[in-house]
């Protein structure tokens, strides 16, 4: 299970809400250029350093959309094909396309992708945070903490829980009475809320299970409803 909260995995949950028939991840610019001219009515998304992806980065095309989840708007996405590349989730997806089976969750999403893996009862659950350049992500390990608090509240989980699970679980808890307070002073969000029409995606992605909805990758990269 892949988490990129701010913001690649929270803005795919909310792309298929809204009625994007697929998100194609794909690590690098020139991939999903040369997926615009193979096939017509592709939409690219994507953003270096948080910022859409201009023409002068992909070689003429300026992309249709960027990161943020509030640009995927029905309107503008429903029954399209998004091919879709960041700088670190749509990386970490790929890295994971090896696995039996990829989830692509946020805090959006996470009650229902926990619903999901317990009607499963996989015999082993990987929790991936994609992070931030080469270093790790406050947000996203907050999330992984939330799912293995919530799972564990289940009896899910064997015991014990690995170490690096147990240390995101309890970084949930301690953030658990203001969590809005401890998401918001994350280096990624202080970073996009200096971003005037980037700020309101802080708030938007820290919204707790407002999509009853599973986002899984297939072998050919692909993210679609279940």
């Amino acid at each position: 299970m892949v988490l990129d909260i701010l913001r690649a995995t929270s803005t795919f949950v909310t792309a298929l809400h809204n009625g994007a028939k697929e998100i194609i991840a794909v690590r690098e610019i020139a991939e999903a250029v040369a997926f615009k001219q193979d096939q017509d009515g592709i939409l690219l998304a994507g953003e270096r350093d948080g910022v859409r992806i201009q023409a002068a980065q992909s070689g003429g095309f300026d992309f249709d959309l960027g990161n943020s989840p509030r640009e995927f708007k029905p309107e503008k996405i429903r029954g399209r094909t998004i091919v879709s590349t960041t700088t670190n989730g749509t990386r970490a997806l790929r890295a994971c396309s090896g696995a039996k089976t990829v989830l692509v969750a946020s805090l959006l999403n996470l009650a229902a992708t926990a619903d999901y893996l317990q009607q499963k009862d996989f015999p082993e659950i990987m929790l991936v945070c994609a992070g931030t350049g080469q270093n790790a992500a406050l947000e996203d390990m907050l999330a992984a903490g939330a799912l293995a608090e919530l799972l564990a509240s289940r009896g899910l989980p064997v015991w014990p829980l690995p170490d690096a699970t147990e240390m995101v679980r309890r970084a949930y808890w301690h953030a658990r009475t203001d969590f809005a307070g401890v998401f918001d002073y994350t280096q990624n969000a202080r970073r996009l809320r200096a971003i005037p029409e980037l700020r309101g995606d802080v708030a938007f992605c820290r919204q707790r299970d407002v999509f009853n909805l599973v986002a899984v990758m297939g072998i050919d990269g692909g993210i679609r409803k279940l």
